[in-house]
């Protein structure tokens, strides 16, 4: 019988610490409710199940967290002009920690890791 993990310690270092962000920003998603709006429930389960998709080797996960990340981007870049542009600090933290899973993810160690072990 397969078992479930979180997070996978047997994975790369960028990919498992992309895992946890996922996981954190996830949450944070939800907590900014009032600021994404009904995004942020869609970057909630996106973040989650994609996270738990890596950590359990899954290329729909990978695909999932991936996609996610990248909305989540979008989603910020577009409301950012309504938070008080890019001179307003919480703005600029949120687009560094969003760029940060992206970068993690798409890291050519954790490309290659997915593309070997993935399923």
């Amino acid at each position: 019988m397969e078992s479930s993990q979180w997070v996978n310690p047997h994975q790369p270092q960028t990919l498992s610490t992309g895992v946890i962000l996922c996981y954190i920003q996830g949450v944070f998603a939800i907590l900014s409710y009032p600021t994404l709006g009904p995004w942020a429930f869609a970057i909630l389960v996106g973040l989650v199940a994609g996270g738990f998709g890596v950590a359990n080797e899954k290329k729909w996960g990978y695909v999932l967290a991936v996609a996610t990340a990248a909305l989540q981007i979008a989603v910020v870049l577009f409301k950012a002009p309504q938070h008080g542009g890019f001179g307003n600090l919480n703005v600029l933290i949120t687009l560094a920690f969003d760029v940060a899973l992206v970068v993690l993810l798409t890291h050519p160690q954790s490309r290659s890791y997915q593309r070997t072990w993935f399923k």
